[in-house]
């Protein structure tokens, strides 16, 4: 997708404002949190999202204490981000730094700093071809640091259009990696073993991976109404979601995967 696309301001506001306050975008960031706090050093160690957004993923990390860098190429998207942070307590606002530049050139934007986890959640898919970004990913993690990507689940492609009942569109999906996403535009979806294969090529080996969302999109798909003002049955979910994220055969059907790697300690900084 180009940066024109993001910098329209009804798609920045449907991503930042409606996807998010969804049961489904609860559920995403709930569960993407748990998986890192399971890697990640402790507070304030630094940590860049590339195609961050509006900060949903990075800004409950700044409230934890990480100092976190926001690095997008929207600006529509980032001035999400400026209004949402002012909504954050003062000592977390002040970890946080937000760098308008495209992720393909990550390392010249961040002027060569090095970070214990660089996140880079739901962009590859609207990538043509996501080895260049992935290689400004690795290269910006410190010896030692994380490689957090969630992207599209390519064995899984065939899901959403069978629970809309599009049975074409099903059947011509076991062998594509392009559709059309809920947010009306392309996407394309990865494996975790080319992704895998990609980064450790990086010098970053796969350390674990999980699936994203299960249930929760297979509900959303069938037509089911979920009440995010239901904050007992939103934490339900939101805990079987976590469990089956890191459950087989659970996680191998969810549309949508976590991949996390460590640069090797060896590694040198650039």
């Amino acid at each position: 997708m180009s940066n024109d696309s993001w910098d329209s301001l009804s798609l920045a506001g449907r991503f930042a404002d409606d996807a998010y306050a969804s049961v489904k975008g609860y559920v995403r960031t709930y569960v993407l949190h748990q998986h890192l706090l399971e890697h990640l050093p402790p507070a304030p160690a630094p940590v860049l999202d590339v195609g961050g957004g509006a900060g949903h993923q990075s800004f409950p990390l700044a409230e934890a204490g990480y100092d976190v860098t926001v690095l997008d190429p929207s600006a529509a998207m980032l001035d999400k981000a400026r209004q949402r942070l002012e909504r954050l307590p003062a000592p977390a606002r002040r970890r946080v730094r937000l760098i308008e530049a495209d992720g393909e050139q990550a390392d010249q934007a961040v002027d060569g700093q090095r970070f214990a986890a660089v996140l880079c959640h739901g962009v590859l898919g609207y990538l043509d071809q996501p080895a260049p970004l992935v290689a400004q990913l690795c290269r910006c993690a410190a010896p030692g640091g994380l490689v957090s990507i969630m992207t599209g689940n390519a064995h899984a492609s065939a899901v959403r259009p069978a629970l809309e009942r599009r049975w074409d569109d099903a059947l011509a999906a076991f062998d594509s990696r392009t559709e059309i996403g809920v947010l009306g535009v392309p996407g394309r979806a990865d494996t975790v073993e080319e992704l895998s294969e990609l980064i450790r090529g990086h010098g970053v080996p796969p350390a674990a991976w999980y699936g994203v969302w299960l249930f929760v999109d297979w509900l959303e798909f069938g037509g089911a109404e979920l009440d995010p003002g239901d904050t007992d049955q939103v934490r339900a979910t939101a805990a079987v979601e976590l469990e089956a994220s890191r459950r087989d055969p659970y996680r191998q059907l969810s549309r949508v995967f976590h991949l996390v790697g460590r640069k090797a300690a060896d590694q040198g900084a650039g």
